[in-house]
C-alpha cells in the first residue's frame, strides 16, 4: 500500500466479533458501505496483515484492521470539543508539547468517539485535521488511557513528517517514571523481548518469539518495602510499541502498580489506574534543529503513594 495515504489501525472488539469486515471497517473508520466497498476492492484493507478480497468476510475479536486508502478523507469525521481540557506546556507554531492527564484518551477509536484529547485539541487547533492519520490527526506518539504525562503533538505538515522520522529512527527520548512490584534484581539493565498480541486476550500484549522488536532500558531510582516491596523506576523506550512498559515488567515478575491488565494489583496502595506517567520528552525540533527537552512531575494521585511508601 502506498505511503502518504490516511492510515487507520484498530483491533475488532468483542462486541463485532462474527460481523462481515465491510460493516467492521465502516464501525471503525465512520466511512460508509460504499467508500468501504471501493477501499476493499482497490486492496487498501488489511486483516491481520492480510489483503482483504471479499466484503463479506467474517473476523473476529482481536483481529487488526488497517485500512490505507485517500478514500477515507471523505468517510470520517471527528467532532471538536471545547469542553476536553487540553494541559499544553510548550506551543509554537509547529507542535505543542501536551501533559496527559490519566484517564484521558487520546483519540477516538470504536469505543470511544468522543470525549478524547484529539476532540479537544481539534476545537483548538482545527487545522491540525489534515495533518497525519485521520482518525488521530497531529498525533505523534500515544499514550494509554491510564498514563499520564507528555505528549507530542504536531500543528503542521512539516512538522509531523520531520517528528514522524525522528520516531522512526529512535532519536526522540522518551522517559516515563514508574512504580513495579517487587524489588529488580539488577540497579540498572535492559528488557529486551519480542511483543505481539496476547493470543488468549486481545487487549493485552506479551511476549512472543516472533514478536516485534522490544527494548526497554531501566535504573531503579529507589526501592520499598511497605506497604508491599516495590521500586521506583526510570524507564526509556528503545522501541515504542503498544503496552511496551507495561508488558515487559509483567513479564519479568514485577508488573507495574495498580495496572490490574497485567497483574499489577493496587490492594495495598488503593490506586485505580497505572503508576506510569511519561516524565520527559527530548527531541530535535523538526523545523529549526533546536535540540528541545520537556519534563513532568508525577501528578499528585502517584506523589500521594510515593509519600506513603518506605
Amino acid at each position: 500500500m502506498n505511503e502518504g495515504r490516511p492510515v487507520v489501525r484498530e483491533y475488532v472488539p468483542d462486541a463485532l466479533a462474527g460481523e462481515r469486515v465491510d460493516r467492521v471497517v465502516s464501525f471503525i473508520t465512520g466511512a460508509s458501505r460504499s467508500i468501504v466497498s471501493k477501499c476493499i476492492n482497490n486492496g487498501e484493507v488489511l486483516c491481520n496483515d492480510a489483503v482483504v478480497r471479499k466484503s463479506s468476510q467474517k473476523v473476529t475479536s482481536g483481529d487488526l484492521i488497517v485500512v490505507n486508502s485517500p478514500l477515507l478523507d471523505s468517510g470520517l469525521e471527528i467532532e471538536a470539543d471545547s469542553k476536553i481540557n487540553v494541559p499544553i506546556i510548550h506551543e509554537d507554531q509547529d507542535l505543542i508539547v501536551v501533559d496527559k492527564p490519566s484517564g484521558l484518551v487520546v483519540h477516538p477509536a470504536t469505543s470511544h468517539k468522543k470525549g478524547t484529547l484529539v476532540n479537544g485539541l481539534l476545537s483548538i487547533y482545527p487545522e491540525i485535521a489534515s495533518i497525519g492519520e485521520p482518525s488521530r490527526p497531529g498525533i505523534v506518539h500515544r499514550l494509554d488511557k491510564g498514563t499520564s504525562g507528555l505528549l507530542l503533538v504536531a500543528l503542521s505538515a512539516q512538522g509531523y513528517l520531520g517528528l514522524s522520522e525522528q520516531l522512526q529512527r529512535r532519536a526522540i527520548k522518551r522517559v516515563y517514571t514508574s512504580l513495579v512490584l517487587g524489588h529488580l534484581e539488577s540497579d540498572k539493565g535492559v528488557i529486551e523481548a519480542p511483543l505481539g498480541r496476547d493470543p488468549k486476550s486481545p487487549t493485552r500484549r506479551t511476549v512472543l518469539v516472533d514478536g516485534k522488536e522490544a527494548r526497554t532500558r531501566y535504573e531503579v531510582l529507589d526501592r520499598y518495602e511497605h506497604p508491599s516491596s516495590c521500586c521506583l523506576v526510570r524507564c526509556e523506550l528503545e522501541t515504542g510499541r503498544t503496552h511496551q512498559i507495561r508488558a515487559h515488567f509483567s513479564a519479568i515478575g514485577h508488573p507495574v502498580v495498580g495496572d490490574n491488565l497485567y497483574g499489577g494489583s493496587s490492594i495495598s496502595f488503593d490506586l485505580e489506574r497505572p503508576f506510569l506517567h511519561s516524565s520527559l520528552l527530548a527531541f530535535e525540533h523538526p523545523i529549526s534543529g533546536d535540540s528541545l527537552s520537556f519534563s513532568s512531575q508525577v501528578p499528585k494521585e502517584l506523589s500521594t503513594i510515593l509519600d506513603r511508601v518506605q
